[in-house]
């Protein structure tokens, strides 16, 4: 029997004249955890889709076990014991775990809860999972439903297991504990490939590393043998500076104050619940938290996207150093009085740019929306887009292809480089290297750092808390839309964040 659980050989994928990935020939063996890394645009979640059956391969062969297979659907992946934990999980609310686990199965009769919830509660104890099989899905953390999704793959008889960024939105003692649970599945035997964007975590869990680089398979390494900087210059195929520069702020002087702001959504549920805190001249803002825990509503709030049912914003102009109130007012009329703020939403296309118009039409918006004539104001936003083309080497046929046809991390290129190029007085990023290769996200917290020696007040939601220490001046937590605390990036652990991120604020 083959050591060798899957056994790519020249596989290749094309959308019309583009190469999704070409000629990759890789392994993955039996009890082995390895890590799939590669730029955005590299050709990873293409491969990986014709594993799990979204997308057939144009050429090549799949062995499974040893034995070739056909996998033209999601079943035929399930039938060969393939099973993919996508990033977005595929869970009904209002069913119980136990419910969405066999939801779908097939079976003689009326499935039996009460042995599924039994088969269940013997894998959790197998592999290390806590979940109750009982409790219903919206009652969960994003942790949990993570772990309902893996159990849900290994209920079917998943051996073969492929998580996209597992990690992506779980706290530093979720993650670990994950990773127990998955070093428990390669004791077993499972064959594990994680896609994942984070090379610490790649050099703690995986066996071995797989590069792809623009559909090409680089090659592997034995992760005992990497660094960091080794898989980075595997990835780019240069050398890249992982040093993230961080500067004292000079002078800071008060910006933007937020008091005792409180929001709800539209069923009237709290998504902000007295939020205050302040943000100076030249400092980097770091907002932490699980998603939902408030970040959406907090920054919408500031840019006059939501309005808040109670607590106020004051913004200080610092050209006439004046004291402006921002609660009630529209995201226009914050514009009309000379309120810079800037905003690099969660929604790239639905909130941040048209997707019909090419990068110059996307940045002619921005000039439009100060004042600016859209029609003969032309060759400054055509410049600006050429700028950013070259600076975040972003992937477009032209400046004028609509952004739409880009894909998901070009797209992000030209929105924080519009934003940036904006030069305003606060900078508010929502995960603004989200879904971007490392290159490009170095690229992106030195502007941002850039901007910081200007004296703007940047404030920087993300998920990644190595970065968020490395980058941030001072960093909040929220959980559940409260402040849990503000420290210092300086002197703060990840331990402690992480611990702030799931509490909630004392005596509330």
């Amino acid at each position: 029997m083959s050591q060798n659980a899957i056994e790519l050989k020249n596989i290749s994928k094309y959308f019309g004249p583009v190469a999704a990935n070409h000629h990759v020939s890789l392994t993955v063996r039996k009890g082995e955890i390895l890590s799939l890394l590669g730029e955005n645009g590299s050709g990873k979640t293409t491969l990986m889709n014709m594993l799990s059956g979204i997308y057939y391969p144009d050429e090549g062969e799949i062995y499974i076990d040893g034995k070739e297979a056909a996998i033209r659907s999601p079943r035929d992946a399930f039938e060969h014991g393939i099973g993919m934990i996508h990033q977005h999980f595929k869970l009904v609310d209002i069913f119980t775990a136990a419910e969405n686990i066999i939801l779908g199965m097939e079976g003689k009769g009326r499935l039996n809860l009460a042995e599924a919830s039994a088969k269940i509660r013997a894998l959790c104890e197998k592999y290390g999972f806590k979940i109750d099989p009982d409790e219903k899905v919206y009652n969960m953390s994003v942790s949990e439903k993570q772990t309902v999704e893996i159990i849900k793959q290994l209920y079917r008889g998943a051996d073969i297991l492929i998580l996209d960024e597992p990690t992506a939105v779980l706290t530093p003692q979720e993650t670990e504990r994950l990773f127990e649970v998955l070093r428990n599945m390669r004791a077993d035997g499972k064959a594990i490939i994680i896609i994942t964007h984070k090379l610490n975590e790649v050099l703690e869990i995986s066996d071995r590393v797989a590069v792809l680089r623009k559909g090409e398979y680089i090659g592997s390494i034995e992760t005992a043998q990497a660094t960091e900087k080794s898989l980075t210059d595997m990835m780019v195929g240069h050398k890249v500076d992982l040093d993230i520069e961080r500067v004292d702020p000079v002078t800071p002087v008060p910006r933007l104050f937020v008091k005792n702001l409180t929001c709800v959504d539209k069923y009237g549920a709290k998504t902000l619940d007295d939020v205050s805190f302040e943000v100076t001249s030249g400092e980097i803002f770091g907002i932490a938290g699980i998603a939902g825990a408030g970040q959406k509503s907090l920054l919408e709030a500031i840019a006059g996207l939501e309005t808040p049912v109670s607590g106020s914003i004051r913004f200080i102009d610092p050209r006439t150093g004046k004291e402006e109130e921002l609660v009630g007012k529209s995201p226009k009329a914050i514009r009309d009085m000379g309120v810079a703020l800037s905003f690099v939403p969660e929604d790239r296309l639905g909130m941040g740019l048209v997707g019909a118009m090419g990068m110059t039409g996307n940045m002619m918006v921005r000039s439009y929306r100060d004042g600016k004539s859209l029609f003969t104001e032309t060759k400054k936003p055509r410049v600006l887009s050429e700028d950013i083309v070259k600076q975040l080497d972003v992937v477009t046929p032209s400046i004028n292809t609509p952004v739409r046809r880009l894909s998901g991390g070009n797209v992000q290129k030209v929105l924080v480089g519009r934003e940036i190029a904006n030069s305003p007085a606060v900078l508010m990023t929502a995960y603004a290297v989200r879904g971007l290769d490392i290159n490009t996200s170095y690229t992106i917290y030195n502007l941002l750092g850039d901007e910081k020696k200007r004296g703007s007040a940047v404030v920087f939601v993300g998920e990644d808390l190595d970065v968020l220490l490395a980058l941030c001046d001072r960093i909040m937590v929220l959980s559940s839309g409260q402040v849990t605390g503000i420290v210092d990036a300086r002197s703060a652990t990840k331990e402690q964040i992480g611990l702030m991120m799931t509490q909630r604020r004392k005596g509330a």
